[in-house]
């Protein structure tokens, strides 16, 4: 069986320990391989951090590559959240919206591409994967870097941690010069981790251990346990639609290639909204219509988008579909999954009518 874990940056995330809830047993192996305390207290997922940034409990943004401002929900309330910081910091290969949504201070700090050279004092340096079938290998840039200005992901946050805390014992420089030194940590840090250095130089790497594919379940029983989540029983008003964000085959997250998507038919279009042909024709909509499309919030506050493209599509009645980050925007951010606190990207109640705009008006 392919031994899926998790879901592409995700899943190399929680390897590591990167976690808003680590386990006690992680923070634990952290703290003595480390020769810290971190802290206890659980951090917080996107929905919270918007939150804490508007009543003022957030008061930096360091990211680390990514898009927050156009891949969070309710785009205007997130970037009015972003601009409420002391100081926003994007670690960056390449300029996105995010740097133009910054808090009161901001900075851009280049860094090199895993596609580039890292050279440091000890030499050519490699980054640790991992892959989808949690396979553990290196990674060696190969071009030669944009500019010799550019400092690598480690440099800098090393940096950052030495500036940030100028006593600290930690070997930021030691890390810095030799990253086999991160992977000696991490090897003490991370379970399954052992004698990393030397595994991960293996001709494919080395693969994580993943039980349910040796069909060892973790669970109290000791057999694979099934578990279902309640559907909601909410009828839809009349002559709304669930809409589904979604992304296009020429798109990696908020990253746009180009404005085709080749599995659904499209050419040089993003705002558009796909829809079952009858629920088109209920609305008096046709192919290419523009149309208006408007969310209603559990709160009951509304949001829109105006001059979107319909297109027919072989989508089930009462469904329709479209691009994020475009769409991100009908999303509020109060609305979310008790389960996963996760917005609720895939299940958007919204309205879509005829546009009172036209082609000669736009």
């Amino acid at each position: 069986p392919c031994p899926i874990r998790g879901h592409s940056n995700v899943q190399g995330n929680r390897t590591c320990g990167i976690d808003h809830r680590p386990t006690e047993e992680f923070l634990n192996r952290l703290a003595e391989a480390c020769g810290i305390d971190p802290p206890r207290e659980e951090g917080l997922d996107t929905v919270r951090t918007i939150e804490a940034m508007h009543q003022g409990r957030v008061k930096v943004f360091i990211g680390m590559g990514g898009n927050f401002a156009m891949a969070a929900p309710d785009t205007p309330y997130t970037f009015e959240g972003l601009r409420h910081c002391e100081l926003t910091a994007h670690v960056s290969t390449k300029l996105n919206r995010s740097h133009l949504v910054h808090g009161k201070k901001a900075l851009i700090l280049p860094c090199l591409g895993r596609t580039e050279k890292d050279q440091q004092r000890s030499g050519l340096q490699a980054t640790s994967v991992e892959d989808s079938m949690s396979m553990v290998h290196l990674s060696v840039g190969m071009k030669r870097p944009a500019s010799p200005r550019l400092f690598s992901e480690p440099a800098i946050i090393a940096g950052m941690a030495r500036a940030t805390l100028p006593d600290s014992d930690t070997p930021w420089e030691k890390y810095v010069e030799d990253y086999d030194r991160i992977r000696d940590t991490m090897a003490k840090a991370l379970e399954g981790f052992e004698d990393f250095n030397r595994r991960v130089r293996l001709p494919l790497g080395f693969r994580l251990r993943q039980p349910a594919r040796e069909l060892v379940f973790l669970t109290p029983t000791g057999r694979a346990e099934f578990s279902s989540a309640p559907l909601t029983d909410v009828v839809p008003a009349p002559g709304t639609l669930a809409l589904a964000t979604v992304r296009s085959h020429d798109q990696w997250n908020t990253t746009i290639y180009s404005s085709d998507d080749r599995y659904r038919g499209v050419k040089n279009l993003r705002t558009l909204v796909f829809m079952n042909p009858a629920d088109m024709r209920v609305r008096g909509i046709k192919e290419l219509d523009l149309v208006d499309i408007t969310s209603t919030a559990k709160d009951g506050s509304q949001r829109s988008v105006r001059g979107y493209r319909a297109i027919a599509y072989d989508i089930p009645p009462g469904c329709a579909a479209g691009y994020m980050p475009e769409l991100n925007v009908l999303c509020a951010a109060s609305d979310y999954s008790l389960q996963s606190d996760q917005p609720l990207m895939k299940h958007l109640k919204v309205e879509v009518v005829p546009s009172p705009q036209t082609d000669e008006t736009m």
